[in-house]
């Protein structure tokens, strides 16, 4: 996800603290953002704005439209996701772990050329799965199988955030664990 925001927390020191000109410097996503904050009427390359609230609201919502594209993936983007998260379950119904971690280890951060998985689109596929599912909005789910999901008894690692997770997947709501913590 983008790093862009802990960048506007603080302005540049021996710059006066409105020129944001520096932004585009001190921040590798910043241009990433640049047609999303253009649609913001700001102009990455001339930033003109009155301060530094006008320009941090209109980076919060040029980021998280941008991962919600991320989260989202359609066309060949959600099928490589799919087909992702299928071959990991299987591996894992099988028992193979082994496997289940080879092919999650596949999984890129970002995929330019759309030729594999990202992590961002294995996530968002899942907790959409999640969420058609533990709500019953999935006519090919299997019924009742909200209330038969379980977490694995004891401690382990991850185990708030799937609480969490199913917890929002049964109110319809799992895409927004990503932006609980």
């Amino acid at each position: 996800m983008l790093q862009t925001a802990a960048c506007l927390r603080t302005p540049p020191p021996s710059r006066p603290p409105h020129d944001f000109r520096i932004l585009t410097l001190r921040c590798p996503d910043f241009r990433e953002l640049a047609p999303l904050l253009a649609e913001e009427g700001i102009d990455v390359d001339n930033i003109d704005v009155p301060d530094l609230d006008t320009l941090q609201a209109a980076m919060k919502r040029a980021i998280e439209r941008h991962n919600l594209t991320r989260f989202t993936p359609v066309g060949h983007a959600r099928d490589l996701a799919v087909t992702t998260l299928r071959l990991v379950i299987e591996a894992l119904a099988d028992g193979d772990t082994t496997l289940a971690a080879a092919i999650l280890e596949q999984v890129q951060p970002d995929s330019p050329d759309n030729t594999t998985a990202t992590v961002a689109g294995c996530i968002g596929v899942a907790l959409g799965l999640l969420d058609d599912w533990l709500t019953g909005s999935d006519p090919h789910a299997p019924a009742g199988l909200g209330q038969r999901v379980r977490l694995p008894a004891g401690h382990w690692l991850g185990e708030r955030a799937a609480t969490d997770i199913l917890v929002l997947a049964r109110k319809g709501r799992a895409p927004s664990a990503r932006s609980t913590r």
